[in-house]
């Protein structure tokens, strides 16, 4: 492997790290969530006293998480899929489904990413807040975007590995 090659290696093996880091941060904020929601539940029990306003924290930290959860799922091959087709067919045949599928993720990566950018303006533009704690509903977007990003480039690396044959099984 020439030293193309390896920059081009060591960049994928570095995306791919940035997209685990990611996905373990969604994990964390995921259980932040849960806890916070076992909190307001059992305040509510015990003490008739819920967290305020829990359900906008949720709301707001399971969509972030959801989306954060995504570029891991294409870099693994955690995706939905039907196997049922594929069951019999031969290597070239799984990877040039490899292929498109990855293409077609990345386009709706790509669509998502665009219609999110748009309503992050949106809601900055009509300083949308959530009720109880008035946080700026567009700040849930940002890092939904970052994760559409590295969605788009998940879908990248996943392209060119089928490409190459390795995601054939």
């Amino acid at each position: 492997m020439g030293t193309e090659g390896t920059r081009m290696s060591l960049a994928a093996a570095a995306l791919r790290k940035i997209i685990e880091l990611w996905a373990l941060a969604g994990g964390l904020l995921l259980l932040a969530v849960v806890l916070l929601n076992a909190a307001s539940l059992t305040g509510n029990i015990f003490l008739n006293q819920p967290v305020p306003g829990d359900f906008e924290i949720v709301e707001m930290g399971v969509a972030v998480a959801v989306f954060a959860f995504l570029p891991y799922c294409q870099i693994t091959g955690a995706n939905v899929s039907a196997d049922i087709f594929t069951a019999r067919a031969g290597p070239r045949t799984i990877s040039a489904l490899s292929v498109i599928a990855s293409l077609v993720a990345f386009g709706f990566a790509a669509l998502l990413f665009w219609r999110m950018y748009l309503g992050l303006l949106d809601y900055r533009e009509y300083r949308e807040v959530t009720t109880i704690y008035q946080i700026p509903i567009w700040i849930a977007f940002v890092p939904i975007l970052m994760s559409l990003f590295l969605l788009s480039l998940g879908c990248v690396l996943t392209c060119i590995d089928a490409f190459k044959g390795k995601l054939a099984s």
